[in-house]
């Protein structure tokens, strides 16, 4: 199921009756929920709308996951852009920037969404039973989006409800990550709690028990909170069936958007683009929602109105195994510095947005595709596990391995041809050589799918992987005092001087 078929009723309900007020530049008020919210019903339509502020320009069609991209050690700016070039280098980035505003205001209007359909739920008065399931769903997305922004911003304002006098705004002070993190938890257990097994036609937009254990998973693994990030991954393990979830056969069908919009059960929670809205095709939503511009990002700059902004360098591409196939996935080929004029090397490029995305080449410009962003597979809730079990034990035992080695088996499977690539895991590590491996196993398996730089924050890896003799891009200027979070949009701050900027902006 394509959940952007719901992007028409986000367009509505984002530009129509939320025009009242400055989501770009005040994205936290929306209206309040006793004078719209009457059925059930329509908190069902607001959830949905939920998923509409995600598929957005500002967020995984573009901003969002491209600044992770370039903040990690797997991808460069080919393409000179001050803003973009700020966050790549590890120089130059300020609270000014256009994409860090882009990224904090959108997911507050995420929040924000998600606030009011559960504020509107909650007015209803209904039994637990009729209601708290679509209340679960509101505090997964709650709680998704402020795992996002905490990740990136730290300490941030916390909002749980809708605002209803825009001038309160003013008076908000930041909340310890501390706390920000304990509100995530709190939110994921009830969703975990009161969320179906399955959603309606086992839609993969919209998140189920199994969608809010395995983001608690991940959650304690950032939280170094090894114990419970095993529990919460080995539910899910255990669960898989009840939850419809396995391991693609073919790495490559991940990457293909026909093949993702409801057959890929190792999908846990996807973000949808559509390229066709009801038949019409290369249309947005307007203020661009459902515009995904990854695959132009990614293109060589003169195929098919490329950018050819995000591109890897070749040290990066020759540290993947030759025999590895995510390679051939992950990669396109090598091209000269003929398509743009300032490459002085060969460059390869990122295939798994331009690769295979639905429509999107039909359409204006490849702003559109069907790409369905996966942030969460099954295959990381099994690398979570083995990380999170290896801790446990001080070490890795036959469980942990077996995690890894259900990765690797898919992995030699080469579209139908079994390699002998990559072998299973060497009985017999010690700790720290099977945590180094499960952080290489994570880099290859999720390649390009913005996992790299939270792994090096969460692992403290800066140095190593920016200032280390193996860089595959070095950056002297990353400081680990600074640059682990972003800066915090000046727009927020001029508005509110009791949020202050963090260390080093």
């Amino acid at each position: 199921m394509k959940i952007l078929k719901y992007l028409v009723l986000s367009i509505v309900l984002f530009t129509g009756i939320y025009s009242c007020t400055d989501l770009v530049e005040k994205p936290v008020g929306l209206l309040a929920p006793e004078g719209f919210f009457k059925t059930k019903r329509d908190v069902q339509a607001a959830v949905l709308a939920f998923n509409g502020t995600l598929a957005h320009e500002n967020l995984y069609g573009r901003q969002f996951v491209s600044a992770l991209l370039f903040r990690d050690d797997m991808c460069d700016l080919a393409v000179p852009n001050a803003d973009r070039g700020f966050v790549n280098n590890f120089d130059g980035l300020n609270s000014n920037n256009s994409m860090m505003r882009s990224i904090w205001n959108q997911f507050y209007v995420a929040i924000a969404a998600a606030n009011t359909a559960e504020a509107g739920a909650i007015s209803l008065n209904l039994s637990e039973e009729d209601i708290n399931p679509l209340i679960a769903e509101c505090k997964f997305n709650r709680a998704f989006s402020y795992y996002q922004l905490v990740r990136c911003f730290g300490d941030l304002p916390y909002i749980d409800k809708p605002v209803s006098d825009p001038a309160s705004v003013a008076t908000i002070f930041k909340t310890p990550e501390s706390k920000v993190y304990e509100n995530i938890i709190t939110d994921l257990k009830f969703a975990k709690q009161w969320l179906p097994n399955l959603q309606p036609s086992d839609c993969r937009s919209r998140p189920t028990k199994g969608t809010a254990a395995s983001y608690l998973a991940s959650v304690y693994l950032t939280l170094k909170d090894f114990q419970n990030s095993y529990t919460e991954a080995k539910y899910v393990i255990d669960n898989k069936s009840t939850f419809n979830y396995m391991l693609e056969a073919d790495y490559q069908n991940l990457f293909k958007a026909i093949k993702t919009v409801n057959t890929i059960k190792e999908t846990i929670y996807s973000i949808d683009f559509l390229a066709n809205v009801i038949g019409v095709s290369g249309v947005n939503g307007g203020g661009a929602y459902n515009d995904d511009i990854m695959a132009s990002m990614t293109m060589p700059k003169d195929y098919n109105a490329g950018f050819g902004s995000l591109v890897p360098k070749l040290a990066v591409y020759n540290s993947f195994n030759a025999n590895d196939y995510r390679k051939v996935v992950s990669f396109d080929s090598l091209l000269a510095g003929k398509h743009y004029t300032t490459w002085a090397e060969k460059r390869p490029h990122i295939a798994k947005f331009s690769r295979f995305p639905g429509d999107a080449f039909i359409t204006q410009a490849n702003r559109y595709s069907d790409n369905n962003y996966q942030d969460m597979r099954y295959a990381e809730v099994l690398l979570i596990a083995a990380e999170a079990l290896c801790e446990v034990k001080n070490g890795p035992n036959t469980e942990a391995e077996d995690y890894v080695n259900q990765v690797r088996i898919r992995a030699r499977n080469a579209a139908g041809t079994i390699r002998t690539y990559p072998a299973s895991v060497t009985t017999g590590l010690s700790k720290a050589t099977f945590i180094d491996l499960i952080m290489e196993e994570r880099r290859v398996e999720f390649g390009f799918e913005w996992k790299r730089w939270f792994d090096i924050k969460r692992r403290d890896l800066g140095d190593i992987v920016f200032k280390g003799a193996n860089s595959t891009e070095p950056r002297a200027t990353f400081d680990k005092t600074r640059d682990y979070l972003f800066p915090i949009p000046q727009t927020n701050i001029d508005v509110n001087p009791n949020i202050t900027q963090n260390n080093g902006y």
